[in-house]
């Protein structure tokens, strides 16, 4: 018998062999592919068919069991299609989970539009999805554990992906409470701190990836000592685990390796909006003849319509016969659910009532416009009492073209689904929330030749400027007669010169003020950074609140009244008169090219 030294070095150098041979080739390497939508805004039955088509084509050349499937959130919102199903047809199944189950979705996070459609919508939604929707920092307060699933697991081609999910916390900054009455929602640092840890110690997953509905960039939206809107680059830096973070919620097309904790760097990718992008992530794992992990490559691109349609296409013209005949036939939009479609298409057209004029958005961003006014005039219509309305352009370029119009109509004059509340504000606090607001808006000018709208490069490679803040935080003001001085710094652009009927404005005095719940409950800071009052003061401050969506009770009124008659209050203006029309005129031309308003070409910022 060999002494045991020797049996034991022979054992070595079997290990070593078998390691090596493993490293050289007996590894076996997985291919997977993750395809993620966000914020796809009830853009169903138009935007999801192509993408189902893409996934199938991806399907048939890598597996079934390759493809994976995943949505960021924010399905609920922003088309009437979300909308019918959302509060008109409460009894059949809801189109947004049909259609997504359709296209075989795996997994799904929750958005804080989601959440907006209140209670009865979303948890309709998550109950009849036939996959997970995520949402870790999603607390019920009776259990202290999270609403809805925290996490999933799924293993395909031998790989085992955990899926984390995070929404922004800003929920109670910018939604009613009776939306998401019974919970809280936590910090998304904090939140993944906790559960990346468990996840590898229950599951021991091969992959971990966040599936966040919050923006990469923290300096891009709001911060205060209470949240911050866009953390998911804050996860990526701070919270070590991960090895794909998929994100939404910005719009933003994005895909860039952020550096970890441990000096390593992870691929985080985002789509747009709409259903327009589809960010493919595309994973080798490579494993050794035990099964473990040896190295792990990932990467992303960004594929728009065209990209999408371009390779089914090539798909297509490569395939049998049998496989290509009628394989677009299951993802034509017209075959997806056209009993829902023709009840969507009726609501849409249903008849709202008559504009006298034609009023274009546009018109907002430089004045007084007809479109912005006619929404100042419903609000103090509706609000009972109120003396001052405050409305900003939420599509930035929508047209409502005299004539009939239809309830489609409406979501252009009114995109989101705030509620609107009657404020009581103090004279001060009212011209310090539009000192904040212009702050956003308007450019401080020092020589005639400046822009007077506050303009930055847009994300394209800065070839066009555009508006450097999102305009739907942009709130003009009616009921009171004010100017905005674009050649004073900011925090002294607007005076207020009295109320709209020519009495006095008081600094000192209460006023009941018509706003929508989103600014109402914090949103874009005008209340709380801008007018000063504290975050848990606002609550107090609302004396009544509609007991449906804005745009509801627009429609209602409109019918009710039969025709409008859109007008310009002509309260407000920029000024100095020498130097603001001349500067309207350039950068109207500038952000609205079309129409015979000119083109600019532009050598630089």
């Amino acid at each position: 018998m060999k002494p045991a030294k020797y049996l034991f070095a022979a054992a070595v150098a079997a290990i070593v062999v078998m390691f090596s041979a493993c490293q050289s080739s007996v590894c076996e390497t997985v291919h997977l592919r993750i395809l993620h939508t966000s914020d796809v805004h009830g853009h169903v039955l138009d935007s999801l068919p192509r993408i189902a088509a893409y996934a199938e084509v991806c399907r048939r050349q890598l597996g079934r069991e390759a493809v994976v499937m995943t949505d960021g959130g924010d399905v609920l919102q922003g088309h009437p299609c979300a909308y019918y199903y959302n509060f008109i047809d409460t009894a059949s199944a809801h189109i947004v989970a049909a259609t997504m189950n359709r296209v075989g979705y795996d997994v799904a996070a929750i958005g804080n539009h989601d959440i907006e459609a209140g209670h009865p919508v979303f948890d309709r939604w998550v109950r009849t999805c036939d996959f997970p929707v995520l949402g870790a920092n999603v607390i019920d307060q009776q259990t202290g554990e999270p609403y809805l699933e925290p996490y999933f697991v799924l293993e395909r081609e031998g790989v085992r992906m955990a899926i984390l999910g995070l929404l922004t916390p800003a929920i109670p900054n910018w939604v009613p409470q009776n939306l998401w009455t019974g919970l809280r929602f936590d910090d998304m640092v904090a939140t993944a701190r906790k559960w990346v840890p468990l996840i590898q110690q229950r599951e021991h997953p091969d992959l971990i990836v966040g599936l966040f509905h919050s923006g990469i960039d923290e300096n891009g939206g709001i911060q205060t000592d209470d949240y911050c809107e866009n953390e998911s680059r804050l996860v990526a830096q701070q919270v070590q685990g991960f090895d794909l973070i998929l994100y939404g919620h910005d719009h933003r097309r994005h895909s860039e390796y952020i550096p970890t904790p441990s000096g390593d760097s992870i691929l985080c990718i985002g789509p747009t909006s709409t259903g327009a992008c589809l960010c493919q992530v595309d994973i080798s794992v490579q494993k050794d003849r035990w099964g473990r992990v040896v190295s792990r490559e990932l990467k992303g691109k960004l594929l728009n319509a065209k990209e999408m349609d371009d390779s089914i296409a090539n798909f297509l013209a490569t395939a049998d016969t049998s496989v290509a005949a009628g394989f677009l036939t299951p993802f034509s939009p017209e075959s997806w659910f056209p009993e829902a479609r023709a009840a969507v298409e009726a609501y849409m057209h249903e008849d709202v009532g008559t504009f006298a004029t034609t009023v274009h958005e546009r018109d907002a961003f430089f004045g007084p416009s007809a479109f912005i006014d006619l929404i100042h005039d419903l609000q103090l219509e509706l609000s009972e009492g109120a003396q001052i309305s405050f409305a900003a352009p939420l599509s930035f370029d929508a047209t409502i073209k005299a004539g009939m119009t239809h309830v489609t109509d409406m979501f252009a004059l009114y995109k989101y689904e705030n509620f609107l509340y009657t404020m009581r504000l103090t004279g001060r606090e009212i011209r310090d929330f539009l000192e904040m607001s212009y702050d956003l808006w308007c450019n401080t000018m020092t020589s005639p030749d400046d822009h007077i709208m506050l303009m930055d490069s847009v994300l394209d490679g800065g070839k066009r400027l555009g508006l450097k803040n999102m305009a739907f935080n942009f709130d003009s003001a009616a009921g009171i007669r004010y100017t905005v001085d674009a050649s004073k710094p900011d925090g002294q652009k607007v005076t207020i010169l009295s109320m709209e009927d020519g009495t006095p404005f008081d600094f000192d005095k209460d006023y009941l003020v018509a706003i929508n719940s989103y600014r109402g409950n914090g949103g874009g800071q005008l209340l709380t950074q801008g007018a000063g009052i504290p975050l848990a003061q606002l609550p107090s401050r609302i004396v009544a609140s509609t007991d449906h969506d804005l745009r509801y009770h627009l429609i209602e009124i409109i019918r009710r009244k039969g025709q409008v008659v859109p007008r310009v209050r002509d309260n407000w203006r920029f000024i100095p008169d020498a130097w603001a029309p001349a500067a309207i005129a350039r950068d109207r031309a500038i952000l609205f090219p079309k129409r015979g308003e000119g083109v600019v070409v532009l050598s630089g910022k």
